[in-house]
């Protein structure tokens, strides 16, 4: 991870100072990409109710006076059936092998399924590093059912890994605040000492190019049906100052290319006479312009990639 570090005052005494990497991990839709926005207290990692809509390692960053906590957000971990659903899982698997600590989502108020225990398998197979179990979505159930949930993860805990199973269980609820700064607590405990390894007030290392792709993402999934997650692909071709514009009246032009599959995906995204494609422009804008600190020209347009997922030079093409 060294890669990652940024030069620093030597003279500066770190003594105490704890940092590190983490990474969330879970089935599709566990609240990692939720619980990483509740913890850095900024958006950073796409939110959706459907399954598989992160896409890239987004970093958020927590700052502490005595430690920084880098957490990793990846795609959920699942049996893949395409070669995207392969790529994302070694891609996970790279993650892994580079982090000080591992939180497995599992949310509250779904049974432990096959998924989870597929999941908690992989992560036996980590090596010596500490497994927080991380029981997330509380606020949707009632104390009996969190209590019996935080007993079947902590049996599945000792089964999958043996002796006394998990580093840590912790319940959370990003939604309400629950437990947050706990599950910050919990991972920090684990990181190493070491200086910090970004200087204070970055959020995230992604480009902006990737946050602005995925704000679109997220706007585009929002009440769309089941078929379409899986199968748009955001791109953006260009971010650049409009020509003439004075100094104090900057004007970024955003220029975005969605991928679909299949000509009926590029209809549900456009929607009746533009209004849907409309729609996903105005509410993707205020996220980018929040992200930017400027006024936006947000130019979108849906194009059709058939069968993307499973063309390995399509995947290269559109960035996976």
């Amino acid at each position: 991870m060294s890669k990652h570090s940024k030069t620093f005052d030597t003279s500066q005494d770190f003594s105490g100072f704890h940092a590190g990497f983490s990474v969330l991990v879970g089935r599709p839709n566990a609240g990692k990409s939720t619980l990483t926005n509740a913890l850095v207290g900024q958006k950073v990692a796409i939110t959706s109710a459907k399954p598989q809509t992160t896409r890239h390692t987004i970093r958020g960053i927590v700052h502490r006076e005595d430690a920084q906590l880098v957490l990793v957000d990846t795609p959920g971990l699942h049996r893949p059936r395409t070669l995207l659903g392969k790529r994302l899982n070694e891609l996970v698997a790279d993650t892994l092998a580079e982090v000080d600590a591992i939180g497995f989502c599992i949310p509250a108020n779904e049974k432990i399924g096959p998924g989870d225990k597929f999941i908690a398998t992989q992560l036996a197979g980590v090596g010596r590093k500490p497994i927080i179990a991380v029981v997330t979505k509380t606020d949707l159930v009632d104390k009996q059912a969190l209590t019996e949930q935080l007993l079947a993860v902590a049996a599945l805990g000792k089964e999958t890994l043996g002796g006394e199973g998990w580093a840590d269980i912790v319940p959370v609820s990003a939604a309400d605040g629950f437990q947050v700064n706990t599950v910050a607590d919990v991972l920090i405990s684990h990181m190493p000492e070491s200086p910090p390894l970004y200087p204070d007030g970055e959020l995230t290392d992604e480009p902006e190019a990737v946050m602005v792709a995925e704000l679109i993402r997220e706007a585009a999934l929002e009440g769309v049906r089941d078929e379409l997650p899986h199968s748009l692909a955001v791109v953006v071709e260009e971010i650049v100052p409009r020509e003439g514009r004075t100094e104090d009246n900057p004007l970024l032009d955003v220029r975005v290319n969605l991928f679909v599959e299949r000509p009926s995906q590029k209809a549900i995204i456009i929607g009746k006479g533009g209004s849907r494609l409309r729609e996903v422009g105005t509410n993707a804008r205020k996220g980018i312009e929040a992200l930017l600190g400027t006024r936006i020209y947000l130019d979108l347009h849906v194009k059709v990639a058939k069968d993307w997922q499973r063309d390995p030079k399509q995947l290269v093409r559109l960035g996976f």
